[in-house]
C-alpha cells in the first residue's frame, strides 16, 4: 500500500479511535482509573498525559515485537505475556520521571499510576492492533488516537464532577451512582459521532 494511502488510513483510524470508537466510552476499557482519578481536572490531565505516552509507545513496540519476534518464531500465543512486560517497563519509566520532576502530581495520582500497568485500555489497544492486523503506521495512529480519546473522556468527566460538587444531588445517587450515569450519557454523546466517517 502506498505511503500516502497509509497516512490517510492512519488519520482516519486516529480520528475514529478518538471519537467514534473511543476505547473507554465504546468498549468500556480502563473504567477503574476513569471513575477513581476523575475527581480533579489537574490529576486527570497528568494521568491522561501518562496514558498517551505509555499507550502510544507500547502499541508501537508491541507491534514490532509481535511481527518481528513472536510471528517469526511462531510464538504468537505469548503475546499477552510480552505485551504486559513491555507495558510494565514503560509504566515504571513514566513513574520514575513523574516522581522526579513532579512529586505533587505523583502524590495526586497515588496508586493509579502503577495501575496503568494493568489498565485494560492499554493492553486492549495492543490486542486490537493485532486482531485488526494494522500496519505499523496505522498502529501509531490507533495507539495515539485511543489514548487521546481516553484522555478526553477522563478530562470531560473530571470537569463535570468538579461542577457537581456545587450541585445538589440526591443522596442515593452521590458517588459512583452519578459517575456511572454521567459515563453512560458521555458514551451516548460519543456514539453520536459514528455517522461522521
Amino acid at each position: 500500500m502506498p505511503i500516502s494511502e497509509q497516512m490517510w488510513l492512519m488519520l482516519v483510524t486516529c480520528f475514529s479511535a478518538v471519537f467514534t470508537s473511543n476505547i473507554l466510552l465504546t468498549y468500556f476499557l480502563g473504567m477503574c482509573p476513569f471513575t477513581s482519578v476523575s475527581r480533579e481536572v489537574k490529576t486527570s490531565v497528568g494521568l491522561g498525559l501518562a496514558v498517551i505516552f505509555v499507550m502510544t509507545a507500547t502499541t508501537m513496540i508491541n507491534w514490532v515485537a509481535y511481527h518481528y519476534v513472536l510471528e517469526y518464531f511462531g510464538l504468537e500465543y505469548f503475546r499477552f505475556i510480552l505485551f504486559i512486560i513491555i507495558i510494565a517497563a514503560f509504566v515504571q519509566f513514566v513513574e520514575m520521571v513523574i516522581d522526579r520532576y513532579s512529586p505533587r502530581l505523583y502524590q495526586g495520582l497515588g496508586i493509579f499510576l502503577p495501575l496503568i500497568t494493568v489498565n485494560c485500555a492499554i493492553l486492549g489497544a495492543s490486542l486490537f492492533m493485532v486482531i485488526r492486523d494494522y500496519s505499523f503506521i496505522v498502529t501509531v495512529g490507533y495507539g495515539f488516537g485511543s489514548s487521546v480519546g481516553w484522555t478526553l473522556a477522563i478530562l470531560a468527566m473530571a470537569g463535570i464532577r468538579q461542577r457537581l460538587t456545587e450541585s445538589r444531588i440526591p443522596a442515593g445517587l452521590q458517588g459512583p451512582g452519578i459517575t456511572l450515569i454521567i459515563a453512560g450519557l458521555m458514551a451516548l454523546a460519543f456514539i453520536g459521532f459514528t455517522g461522521v466517517l
